[in-house]
């Protein structure tokens, strides 16, 4: 049977060794939500909303998406992930990843200035990684969370997300949609 479709095989299982590694990685953290959903539901639902919603099948960015949080969140290495997943994965996560050793603000602030530069990639995973986060948002506010700071993430999202448009118009439009239920107003690029 595998024989028919030689490749096939092998990028289904490494979409697989992704998602176990990941899951191992965030095996003990929890979402912010009020039921503590396991961790790992985040990539695996960024990888799905990549597939299932902007019909992506590029393998590489798969396995990005659900690497995506490795680096920044747990203790991997941006030289574990290119051992087990090859140089393209290591550079897609690398773009995506934040330094931690940079305050919270700071960080926030590159991800604005940085998303217009980003590799094609990079800018699928970052509209997924986004929408997931704000389909949650609106699903339920984090514990701690007043009302103006969701409100205050939906307008940061919608600065990183200008940076981004022209990369897949499904994920855009879905994201559009999210920003005008809330009011939050877009920018798009180039200053329109």
């Amino acid at each position: 049977m595998g024989s028919e479709l030689p490749g096939m095989g092998s990028d289904v299982a490494r979409l697989l060794e992704a998602a176990d590694f990941a899951a191992r990685k965030h095996k003990e953290q929890r979402r912010k939500d009020p039921e503590g959903t396991p961790f790992i539901n985040h990539p695996i639902g960024v990888a799905r909303i990549l597939a299932h919603e902007a019909g992506v099948t590029d393998i590489v960015v798969l396995q990005a998406a659900l690497l995506h949080d490795t680096v920044e969140d747990t203790d991997t290495t941006l030289s574990e992930i290119e051992e087990l997943f090859g140089v393209d994965v290591r550079r897609v996560v690398e773009e995506v990843t934040d330094d931690k050793m940079l305050p919270k603000m700071e960080r926030k602030r590159l991800q604005v200035e940085r998303a217009p530069g980003c590799s094609p990639r990079a800018k699928l995973v970052q509209l997924a990684d986004k929408l997931y986060n704000l389909r949650d948002l609106n699903r339920c506010t984090p514990q701690g969370w007043s009302a103006e700071r969701v409100q205050e993430y939906f307008r940061w999202a919608a600065l990183v997300v200008s940076g981004l448009r022209g990369t897949s118009a499904p994920l855009e439009g879905a994201l559009q949609r999210l920003f005008e239920e809330r009011g939050v107003a877009t920018r798009l690029r180039g200053g329109q």
